[in-house]
């Protein structure tokens, strides 16, 4: 939450000037993905950067609080049944904060959107995209932006609906990484001779077994609970200890992923493989 005292430059600024885009923060500002203070903060604006209003202002935000534009990149996440076999995210897919189905929805994948993979954890995929969300930050009602759009008083914030985090489509594009680890960018529609290398990690499983039909590859990543994630394509690793002594243990895997076709499964091209 903002201070009243940490404000004063805020409110001198609009009291002098008919519009302002951008205003300096005093302190550490928690920029919500709702109007609402209980709400989840994805991103903290840093003592000495600015805020940016977005213009115009959304008409339901309930009385103290203003919609602020916040350039990316932003590191999502979305299920892995949202994408599509040749590697793009279904348009209207939701795009959360971390991997797991309660996490924070911080916007909805456009049609015709690119996004690149930073790596695969279970049954989500992490993902980057560049474009701008809209958060919501917490001012005294002087300290508004203003706005051409007249702004109704909602004395009781509940009644108030959120505008939508999703801003107009825009293209983009972003540098690919696993947390931790640089990689090159690398779009989701690529095809499979061009896709880069990049780090995956997991627990290395056979998916051989004499009581049922042979899978398209016999090695794979799992996650935590055991599920298989993605298929590996061990063919052009060079490994001198017996692949077979990775089983069961959790291994980072250097490769290229891709669909496979006919499925909704990926595979990952192993250029190196090491325990973790």
């Amino acid at each position: 939450m903002i201070r009243w005292s940490s404000l004063r430059l805020l409110v001198v600024a609009l009291a002098t000037a008919s519009f302002l885009s951008a205003v300096p923060v005093s302190e550490p500002t928690p920029v919500h993905v709702k109007p609402d203070a209980s709400a989840a903060a994805f991103t903290v604006l840093k003592a000495g950067g600015e805020a940016t209003f977005a213009s115009p202002q959304p008409a339901s935000l309930p009385l103290g609080w203003a919609a602020v534009t916040l350039a990316g990149p932003h590191e999502v996440y979305v299920q892995n049944k949202d994408i599509t076999k040749s590697l793009d995210v279904r348009p209207g897919a939701e795009l959360r904060q971390a991997p797991k189905a309660d996490a924070p929805v911080l916007t909805l994948a456009n049609a015709g959107e690119t996004l690149d993979i930073i790596g695969l954890h279970g049954r989500w995929t992490q993902l980057k995209l560049t474009r701008p969300l809209i958060g919501y930050i917490q001012v005294p009602a002087a300290s508004l932006p203003l706005s051409s759009t007249p702004r109704p008083v909602v004395t009781d914030p509940s009644a108030a609906t959120p505008a939508p985090l999703a801003p107009p489509p825009v293209r983009a594009a972003a540098q690919g990484a696993t947390p931790g680890a640089a990689s090159t960018a690398v779009s989701l529609g690529e095809s499979a001779g061009d896709a880069v290398p990049r780090i995956f990690q997991g627990r290395f499983i056979s998916t051989r077994s004499p009581f049922r039909p042979r899978r398209p590859y016999d090695w794979a990543l799992a996650d935590e609970s055991g599920s298989r994630f993605a298929y590996l394509d061990v063919s052009r690793l060079l490994q001198t200890e017996p692949i077979e002594n990775y089983t069961g243990r959790t291994v980072a895997v250097l490769g290229a992923a891709r669909a496979v076709p006919g499925t909704k499964d990926f595979v990952i091209i192993v250029e190196s493989l090491q325990l973790r």
